[in-house]
């Protein structure tokens, strides 16, 4: 599992950099987020879930049935939208309302 950061979607506003706990990600000469090596990635999706641009994009492994899918992210106020793009062209849309998520 790896991602990888679209620099035309971008912003530039750095908050993947501050979350990623492996220091994988970095910044371009126009302020904008790259991975090096996207082959270190660690899957924890901390960058994935900051991005308010959607321009993360996190590849699902085979052993989870990715099989080439990849997972992207966007932000709208409280709620973070999970959007599954599956290779077939199927989305799989799940919205989570992030402050009430961890209320038990």
């Amino acid at each position: 599992m790896s991602i990888k950061i679209s620099r035309q979607s971008c912003i530039g506003c750095g908050k993947c950099l501050e979350v990623c706990p492996g220091d994988l990600i970095h910044r371009d000469e126009a302020g904008k987020s790259y991975v090096k090596y996207p082959q270190d990635c660690w899957g924890c999706t901390s960058c994935l879930k900051e991005c308010a641009a959607g321009a993360i994009k996190y590849y699902l492994g085979a052993d989870i049935g990715g099989l080439g899918g990849y997972l992207v992210t966007k932000r709208e106020g409280e709620r973070l939208h999970w959007t599954i793009c599956k290779v077939d062209g199927e989305k799989v849309r799940v919205t989570i309302n992030q402050k009430e998520a961890n209320q038990y």
